[in-house]
């Protein structure tokens, strides 16, 4: 199935000035945001209670947070799920808190009992379904090894295209990760969402389906590169990017059907999955396009570079 002509001449890289402008732009403004705004971090980093209730019959959420106010809690997180019977309340960790497996428990026992209390004194029927919680140490600590992981991920995925590529590809490659990866935080960002693990899942899968997708168009690169007589750079960057554009549209939108569907259907814990993967999918999509092969273009890939290598040559022979 092709959505678009194989064969197609469009000129993509024709626009490749614009393209890596308007991109470095976007780069720019999406760290100035991460910078400045930060990121609205769930328990899961910076620590705190997380706590299921429940009630006989339907109560408003503002009523909700008016028990809590009332009880001290005024910077509680109240969000319904499942019903208007139900509700997730996320209370922050106190800075000081220690996080020792009994101030844990201790902590989580204290906040769960205090929370009820301040419920039932405006609602009897009140009623604790679980409740969590996770130290501020802890909550660091996951953040940091979040932060670890995402640039181990990238640096193991410029290894294995400079070994199976070229140098060009991978650092054509780390920099649409970055480019990729920062447009979408901030991106996420500004819809003021929590950050927890899910969405920390999310953009570690918006890393692997990025790149995943630039490997194709790079495969299709060499092919073409030692395949065609002349090897035009500019030329065969083209070809490659119209011979694989319906592949690249049409997993893009079948992936985005998928995780389009925990967005709007996963509830309360997949939404932040769902919604970091929608922004990602798009992002890659455009950066396969106008991000990747411009970059390979601007730092000089060559038809000589991807040619098969003499076996006389010790050093060149171990490329692919």
């Amino acid at each position: 199935m092709e959505l678009f002509n194989p064969n197609s001449k469009i000129d993509f890289m024709r626009w490749r000035k614009v393209a890596l402008g308007i991109s470095a732009i976007l780069m720019v403004i999406s760290a100035a945001i991460i910078f400045v705004r930060g990121l609205d971090y769930g328990l899961d980093f910076t620590g705190g209670a997380n706590i299921e209730v429940s009630y006989d019959s339907a109560i408003d959420v503002a009523d909700v947070r008016a028990a809590l106010t009332a009880g001290g809690f005024d910077k509680a997180v109240v969000q319904t799920y499942g019903g208007t019977n139900d509700f997730a309340i996320r209370i922050v960790a106190d800075e000081s808190a220690e996080a020792t497996e009994e101030a844990t428990s201790a902590a989580n026992d204290k906040i769960g009992n205090n929370v009820l209390k301040a419920l039932r004194a405006a609602r009897a029927d009140a009623k604790v379904k679980s409740s969590e919680f996770v130290g501020p140490q802890i909550g660091d600590e996951l953040r940091n090894d979040g932060l670890v992981a995402v640039i181990f991920v990238i640096a193991g995925i410029s290894i294995y295209l400079w070994i199976r590529f070229e140098w060009r590809f991978a650092v054509s490659a780390v920099a649409s990760e970055i480019h990729d990866t920062l447009l979408t935080v901030a991106a996420f960002a500004l819809t003021g969402r929590e950050f927890d693990l899910p969405a920390l899942a999310a953009v570690l899968s918006v890393v692997g389906y990025s790149i995943n997708d630039k490997i194709v168009v790079f495969d299709r690169v060499r092919e073409i590169f030692r395949s065609s007589r002349k090897g035009d750079p500019a030329e065969i960057l083209n070809r490659s990017v119209n011979s694989t554009l319906s592949r690249t549209i049409m997993t893009g939108v079948t992936t985005a059907l998928a995780v389009g569907t925990l967005y709007f259907l996963g509830g309360p814990a997949l939404e932040n999955f769902g919604l970091i993967m929608l922004i990602g999918i798009f992002i890659g999509i455009a950066s396969s396009i106008f991000f990747a092969n411009p970059v390979l273009l601007l730092l000089g890939v060559s038809k000589q570079d991807l040619m098969p290598v003499s076996k006389n040559d010790p050093e060149l022979e171990r490329r692919p």
